[in-house]
């Protein structure tokens, strides 16, 4: 879905997974600074949007996801994963309820897929899935910020900031009232920093949550069962996950950064070694310079120096081998 908001002066289109929405509005650290420091907000307008309403919603979607919900307060944000049988990642969702209907932002495209495996799960429970894409828009105010939220907005506040779930009409005037515009490339370059994993980059087919550290922070360990929970307590309570996400710091003098998939191999071993891994996101950052979270084999050393490419990287743990 292409933006209202890519028609604002200096907007650069984003690129796969973000098309829709604008990179960048000319000036990349600027904008990182302006997002660091909580002013400006962030176009998400191209991420899907899933709304579930009725009395026992809540009930149901506990049964479903890996996170608690069935006491989840009006306001307060969560994290869930849908998984597979084998209990591996299949959706990544941003949820809040306001009291009425739980809302969902979830990765552009994938909303399509996440409703149909909902309906087919609903059985005789009283609940009503809604794509609201089309009426929604997803806005993304720094933690900070002092922009008011216009009266009747589903919020859904984390300590990164602010979600706000606008409708679409009222894209441009949200805008204008609070800006400057910041490209999805400055939020992207902070969510590295912070380690924070991203549904479909920081994930594969095979990707089970203890390798990101969705273990925190979008699974329950103590909830009662789901699909795929058979996966998650055993890995968590007898053995360790196959790979672990890592953050990297990357050779300052390449002008080019690891694209998604670039290989990460020991130093020691040179390009033509053995590949330990791969580079999920990688972004310059206003301060850090050129940085990644990977993907590596657990067994890789958490002290040895790696390289991407041809490009050295340092790493630092995020998920304990």
């Amino acid at each position: 879905m292409k933006s209202l908001l890519l028609s604002l002066p200096g907007a650069v289109p984003a690129e796969a997974p973000d098309e829709g929405v604008a990179a960048h509005y000319g000036d990349l650290f600027r904008e990182q600074r302006a997002l660091a420091g909580g002013t400006g907000f962030v176009d998400l307008s191209h991420r899907g949007v899933v709304t579930i309403s009725g009395p026992e919603r809540l009930s149901w979607l506990h049964l479903l996801l890996t996170q608690h919900v069935t006491e989840l307060p009006p306001g307060q944000a969560t994290e869930a994963l849908v998984l597979s049988a084998h209990g591996h990642i299949e959706h990544a969702l941003y949820l809040v309820d306001d009291g009425e209907t739980t809302w969902a932002h979830v990765e552009p495209g994938t909303q399509g897929d996440l409703i149909a495996y909902l309906e087919g799960m609903k059985f005789f429970y009283r609940v009503e899935v809604k794509d609201a894409t089309g009426d929604y828009g997803v806005v993304h105010l720094p933690a900070g910020s002092i922009a008011e939220t216009p009266d009747g907005v589903v919020v859904r506040e984390t300590a990164h900031g602010r979600d706000l779930f606008l409708p679409r009409a009222s894209l441009e005037k949200f805008a204008e009232a609070n800006g400057p515009a910041i490209g999805v490339m400055a939020l992207e370059a902070l969510r590295v920093e912070a380690h924070r994993p991203r549904f479909g980059l920081e994930t594969d087919h095979r990707t089970i949550p203890h390798e990101v550290g969705w273990l925190d922070t979008a699974v329950h360990l103590d909830k009662g069962c789901y699909r795929g929970q058979e996966t998650v307590a055993r890995v968590h309570n007898l053995g360790k996950p196959p790979r672990r996400l890592v953050f990297l710091h990357l050779d300052g003098s390449e002008v080019k950064l690891p694209g998604h998939g670039a290989p990460v191999r020991l130093a020691a071993d040179g390009e033509e070694g053995r590949q330990l891994g791969f580079v999920t996101t990688s972004a310059r950052h206003y301060e850090l310079g050129p940085i990644a979270l990977a993907l590596v084999k657990r067994n890789v050393p958490v002290d040895a120096e790696l390289i991407v490419d041809a490009t050295a990287a340092a790493q630092e743990v995020v998920v304990e081998p």
